[in-house]
């Protein structure tokens, strides 16, 4: 399932969720076995990630600061690649930068046309993402966690 796609068929950036990482196990249950893609005609590669549910969380405040026109910077953790995003909702394109710097230290840039409405629809494929996996785990006090 894509939580993210941005970009046509020819130049792109995705972010593809896999399934759960750790199904049945407590601690990483509610995490996310996904991947980055890039798919350019100049270049290409795939990166593997977990999303944690505060990942989700972050998406969800990233596409309101891109909403009102600001830049944003998500997966900065430090864990995974990066993802820089800026753009208008209204605007054509949108300007993205995936940074692998926990592993190669290869970034990428590309400027990407969306369609009017791009933030909505991002926000509808988190919200079906959540729908698909929803959280079953909550956290009781810290590192301690239970079935909701």
């Amino acid at each position: 399932m894509e939580l993210v796609r941005l970009g046509d068929e020819l130049n792109g950036v995705l972010v593809r969720v896999l399934g759960r990482f750790g199904a049945g196990a407590l601690q990483f249950h509610d995490h996310l076995a996904a991947e980055v893609v890039v798919a350019t005609e100049f270049v290409s590669g795939k990166l593997d990630l977990v999303l944690a549910p505060a990942d989700l969380q972050d998406w969800e405040h990233a596409l309101d600061a891109l909403a009102v026109g600001g830049g944003v910077r998500w997966l900065d953790g430090g864990r995974s690649p990066e993802i820089h995003l800026s753009g208008r909702e209204s605007g054509s394109l949108v300007r993205v930068t995936v940074v692998d710097e926990p592993a190669s230290g290869v970034s990428v840039t590309l400027e990407l046309s969306v369609a009017d409405g791009w933030i909505d629809d991002h926000r509808a494929r988190l919200r079906a993402v959540r729908e698909a996996w929803p959280s079953e785990v909550v956290e009781a006090s810290p590192g301690v966690y239970e079935w909701r």
